[in-house]
């Protein structure tokens, strides 16, 4: 049989090789001197970047990277490897399906090369972000074409923007919410979703403005009243302004009157660290301490059916 001459490249954030601070500290560097990520003054930040952040923040990272490893490494990873094999049969050999790291292994460079040095001439470009940022499409799509260029034989492109408002992504959300709140039932829904800072919203990035698209079409795919859900952001990082409310001071405050809640993360294609132990152990730790009963962690879609037929019409 002949090669697929198309292929989809699932692209995400990444993970360290290992939860250590020697590994951590690797991929931290990596993260954190992207100019998209952090765009301070080169010079200062890379100052501050060697001798305070990463010395301090590797070890303490790590610790919590060891609190979600698992047998299979990064869930991150084995829930990315997951989601690529159940695409490639959803697909059924009409293209080849990979998987590449912005950060870290399987990087985006070798996954790249090698579908080139197999002859595959158009790539759909699929990053697992399913809200648009500088900070994370952008710089997977400015990488792309960057290693791209620089290949003997140069593919063809086709990057996936967005796809915060896929009524098949949306509807994925709603089936996984279901499905928890059919076993047991909750007093409030919490949509969490990955912070940024306000100057990036101010000068155009539309991550958040797409966030809170996502958060009321999956409201509204559930039927629910604005007083039975909120937004809140988390994973702050710095002393800069970011956006408003944040997870780790509004999610315990609802503790007292909403004893039950569900915190779900829809821009968070898998499972990670900041589901797993940023939400799902520290969050939850004080929400408890504040006097609820239960705060649920929704699993991120990873390789849910939906959430792959969502993905394979997406990709064609």
């Amino acid at each position: 049989m002949q090669a697929p001459r198309s292929a989809v490249l699932l692209v995400n954030l990444g993970s360290p090789r290992a939860p250590d601070a020697a590994a951590v500290g690797e991929f931290l560097e990596e993260f954190l001197s992207d100019r998209r990520v952090v765009d301070l003054n080169p010079w200062l930040w890379d100052l501050l970047r060697k001798r305070l952040i990463l010395p301090r923040r590797s070890p303490r990272v790590a610790k919590a990277y060891a609190s979600v490893w698992t047998p299979e490494g990064s869930p991150l990873i084995a829930a990315g490897f997951a989601l690529r094999d159940q695409l490639r049969a959803a697909l059924g050999g009409e293209a080849r399906v990979e998987l590449g790291m912005r950060y870290g292994q399987p990087s985006l460079a070798s996954a790249l090369e090698s579908l080139a040095r197999d002859g595959v001439q158009r790539v759909r470009l699929l990053p697992l972000f399913p809200q648009f940022s500088e900070t994370t499409s952008g710089s997977i799509l400015e990488a792309a074409q960057s290693i791209n260029a620089r290949l003997a034989r140069p593919m063809q492109l086709d990057p996936v923007r967005d796809y915060h408002a896929d009524p098949g992504y949306i509807a994925a959300l709603a089936a996984s919410v279901r499905e928890s709140v059919e076993l047991a039932p909750v007093d409030h829904y919490v949509w969490s979703f990955h912070s940024l800072p306000v100057r990036y919203v101010e000068r155009g990035d539309p991550y958040a403005q797409q966030s809170l698209a996502t958060a009321r079409l999956l409201a509204r795919e559930l039927q629910l009243g604005d007083e039975q859900w909120s937004l809140v952001w988390q994973s702050r990082f710095g002393p800069q302004r970011w956006l408003e409310p944040a997870a780790d001071r509004f999610v315990p405050r609802l503790a007292r009157t909403k004893p039950r809640v569900l915190v779900a993360c829809p821009g968070f294609a898998a499972d990670c660290l900041e589901t797993l132990e940023e939400i799902g152990q520290r969050l939850r730790a004080d929400f408890i301490a504040g006097g609820g009963a239960e705060l649920r962690l929704l699993p991120c879609l990873n390789a849910h059916p939906r959430w792959i037929q969502a993905l394979a019409r997406i990709a064609e």
